[in-house]
C-alpha cells in the first residue's frame, strides 16, 4: 500500500472550497487503477491546516494518476491554498 498526503493551510473562508476541489479530486481518483481510499482530514492542535491523504495499491499506480491529471485537477481547483508538505509513506506492516 502507498500513502500521498499533501498538508495544506487554508483560511477559514476557503475550506468548503477547499472540499469541493478535494471532491473533484477524489472522483477522479475513483476511477483511476489502484485507487484504494481518500480522506480529507484536520490537523489536530493546529489551526488552518488540513490534509488531503491518498491511498493507493501502489506507488506506480499513485504516478500513473499523477502524470494523467495532476496539472488539469490544479487548473480546475479554485482555493487559494498554501502547500506545507508533501508526503510519500510506503506501508510495511497493516493490522485491520
Amino acid at each position: 500500500m502507498f500513502i500521498h498526503a499533501v498538508l495544506f493551510e487554508i483560511a477559514p473562508k476557503e475550506v468548503n472550497v477547499y472540499r469541493k476541489d478535494c471532491r473533484m479530486w477524489a472522483g477522479y481518483a475513483r476511477k483511476a487503477k489502484g485507487f484504494l481510499a481518500y480522506f480529507t482530514m484536520k490537523r489536530a492542535d493546529f489551526k488552518n491546516q488540513l490534509l488531503s491523504v491518498y491511498e493507493w495499491g501502489s506507488r506506480q499506480e499513485h504516478e500513473r494518476f499523477m502524470r494523467q491529471y495532476h496539472d488539469w485537477l490544479v487548473s480546475k481547483s479554485k482555493a487559494k491554498v498554501k502547500v506545507l508538505g508533501y508526503y510519500n509513506l510506503k506501508s510495511i506492516d497493516e493490522i485491520r
